[in-house]
């Protein structure tokens, strides 16, 4: 007999574990280059919800916010977390949304949300680095980003961001 939960089930599974062998090879990945590799193919298996009418929802959420249309891609990624609450790459996408909307308690709320679902997220872990140094919480910011390359070791904007946020968070030798 065959059962729609339990395939749903496995084929979440399935793309858990996939994902949890991309993050274990981005984590040694030798260059810049095999690293984004790495990551679009992480994405990708995130960025599956299991459902056609969900993917459609973060695709046009996708789209808006490519487009700058901020009003429309709060309205999709609205309804795909209304739909999809245990989906965490909707919450990420209302997270960025909301962040280009300046709106950076509902955007930490949003980022929030995908940490509980997905604590390797390291899209999600640099927009909590970005707003708590936006807003001048800068150890919060440094802890956040040192998180980010534990998994992403050749980004080159979060080791700018850590370099940039060195001195004040750590202090300075003499």
């Amino acid at each position: 007999m065959f059962s729609l939960p339990y395939a749903a089930s496995a084929q979440a599974s399935s793309a858990e574990d996939r994902a949890a062998r991309l993050l274990s090879e981005l984590a040694e990945a030798p260059d810049e280059m095999a690293a984004r590799r790495l990551e679009s193919q992480i994405v990708a298996e995130w960025s599956k919800s299991g459902s056609p009418a969900m993917d459609l929802l973060l695709k046009r959420g996708r789209d808006a916010l490519e487009v700058e249309n901020v009003e429309g891609a709060l309205e999709h990624f609205t309804a795909l977390t209304d739909h999809a609450p245990d989906f965490a790459e909707g919450w990420h996408g209302l997270a960025l949304a909301y962040y280009q909307a300046e709106m950076f308690g509902p955007a930490m709320d949003a980022l929030e949300h995908v940490l509980v679902l997905n604590p390797h997220h390291f899209a999600a872990l640099k927009g909590v680095g970005a707003i708590n140094e936006q807003v001048g919480r800068h150890a919060l910011a440094y802890d956040a980003y040192q998180r980010v390359l534990e998994m992403r070791p050749h980004d080159e904007d979060t080791l700018g961001a850590i370099k940039r946020l060195e001195g004040e968070v750590m202090g300075v030798t003499l």
